[in-house]
């Protein structure tokens, strides 16, 4: 089963796709298929009909590993600290 992933690009925005496995350490690339925006829709550099890609990991910041059923049953939210925590 494909494990979706958020994969972060130097001087890039960040996509949406599915890897086979979780990598290596050892490995010098990232294969990764069916990429796409966060929004769904498709990437302008990638040609029609392209299904596979492999990114070398100097070109990658950090990947997401995105948990399939965790993701469809809660809602993500954002928090600020209070800034009057700690304050006399």
């Amino acid at each position: 089963m494909p494990i979706r992933v958020v994969i972060h690009v130097h001087n890039e925005d960040p996509f949406l796709a599915e890897i086979d496995d979780v990598p290596d350490p050892k490995d010098n690339f990232l294969l990764v298929r069916n990429p796409r925006k966060r929004d769904g829709k498709a990437l302008t550099f990638v040609t029609n009909g392209a299904t596979s890609f492999i990114y070398p990991w100097a070109r990658i910041y950090f990947v997401e590993l995105m948990d399939e059923a965790q993701a469809q049953d809660s809602v993500l939210g954002f928090f600020r600290e209070d800034g009057r925590i700690g304050r006399p």
